[in-house]
């Protein structure tokens, strides 16, 4: 699922803590958007996409 919702095999980020801190933000994404109701991650993403700034936050339930 994350090679292709986030595209993780073309991820420059390769040194030092990077990919473990990288594979934290997209596992939380996964699983936020699982909580919310998701079935499908790549259309959960697309969803959150159309208004970036209210509803990712929306979704973590920051103000």
């Amino acid at each position: 699922m994350r090679d292709t919702a986030f595209a993780k095999d073309a991820s420059k980020i390769c040194t030092g803590h990077g990919p473990d801190n990288m594979a934290t933000l997209r596992n939380l994404a996964i699983n936020t958007l699982r909580a919310a109701g998701h079935q499908n991650i790549a259309a959960g993403l697309r969803h959150a996409s159309y208004e970036p700034f209210t509803r990712p936050p929306d979704l973590l339930g920051i103000v």
